[in-house]
């Protein structure tokens, strides 16, 4: 039986929202395309339909979560943007942390990626760039572009490191995983004062 278009456009969004869950916290080689088809309440070939290989699956469910956590991130302050520091705030939380099956796709599946295609490398890719660009526009008054982007990839690259550590050790050590996320988020959190310091001394060198 064929079904609407509308129906289609509603059983692709249940397939993405069930793969992008349990990749995030079962690992993209941990779930296979029957179980997602079984989640979303749909047949194994009517995911087929929509995808024609589990990498194109992977891709898109990847982009699919990442696109609604920044989309509620952005909804959270629609009239001003947060300042670099409550980014940090938010990024190295420990809501951040355990939010495993609902949280950033990024520090879920980033040890898995490099075993997959490029389509989801570039998607994590792309991924990686758009929190990088987020962060630059919180330092935009404060520094230089080269500085910007180098403390913004710093902090990213950090993030997804420390998340995955204080996940890691959390169930064994929960202290050592709260001081993991503390002590990175406040070296990257120094780095920019740091960064930003040695600016204004450069100005008032220069006057």
């Amino acid at each position: 039986m064929r079904v609407s278009k509308e129906k289609a456009a509603e059983n692709r969004v249940a397939l993405l929202r069930a793969a992008s869950q349990l990749f995030r916290q079962r690992g993209i080689d941990g779930v296979g395309v029957a179980e997602v088809a079984k989640a979303a309440g749909l047949t194994h070939g009517a995911l087929y339909a929509h995808f024609p290989s589990k990498e194109a699956l992977v891709a898109e469910a990847f982009w699919y979560g990442f696109e609604r956590n920044l989309a509620e991130a952005r909804a959270a302050a629609p009239d001003r943007r947060p300042s670099f520091e409550e980014h940090l705030a938010d990024i190295f939380s420990s809501e951040a942390r355990d939010r495993l099956e609902t949280g950033c796709p990024m520090t879920a599946s980033a040890s898995e990626i490099a075993r997959q295609g490029s389509d989801v490398s570039a998607r994590f890719a792309g991924a990686f760039a758009e929190v990088v660009a987020m962060l630059e526009k919180s330092l935009e008054e404060a520094l230089p572009p080269a500085r910007r982007r180098r403390l913004a990839v710093a902090a990213v690259a950090a993030q997804i490191g420390a998340i995955a550590v204080s996940r890691a050790v959390a169930k064994a050590d929960p202290a050592l995983a709260d001081e993991v996320l503390k002590s990175t988020r406040k070296t990257i959190s120094a780095a920019c004062t740091a960064e930003t310091s040695g600016r204004q001394h450069q100005s008032a060198g220069q006057r």
